[in-house]
């Protein structure tokens, strides 16, 4: 199930640790209230639940992502906030929110940049997922 070279399994790490960290250093704002975060949530029309429900899903992320045989399912949930996050970004918010340099775009893009690696390179444990779901439906 875990096929991965020692080459590949400190890129997975690394990956994975930089998508938790970013995650995990975001949910203060998050559930403290900061102001950016309450701007950011008013303005794409999802405050407070918006904020609350990325949080904990951003918990649950980064969480799975630093678990060896749930890694994959991290990503897929971070891949999922943080397309979300880039959309709003480029449809609403900007790149730049309240002179921020994009600094939270660059995130964004780091954690769905980290979790699309995840992904690839952890791709054997979602087939053989897959392939068990399949067998139990026959």
């Amino acid at each position: 199930m875990n096929t991965l070279s020692n080459p590949q399994k400190t890129i997975s790490w690394v990956v994975r640790i930089t998508a938790a960290i970013i995650l995990l250093q975001t949910l203060y704002f998050k559930f403290t209230g900061a102001p950016e975060s309450i701007y950011i949530f008013t303005k794409v029309g999802m405050e407070p639940w918006g904020r609350y429900g990325s949080g904990v899903t951003e918990l649950i992320a980064s969480i799975l992502l630093l678990i060896n045989p749930t890694a994959w399912v991290g990503a897929f949930l971070a891949l999922g906030v943080m397309g979300g996050a880039i959309f709003c970004h480029l449809t609403v918010l900007g790149i730049v929110v309240q002179n921020d340099h994009g600094l939270l775009f660059g995130l964004a893009l780091t954690v769905a940049l980290c979790s699309m690696v995840v992904l690839f390179l952890h791709r054997n444990q979602m087939l053989c997922v897959y392939d068990r779901l399949k067998t139990r439906r026959l």
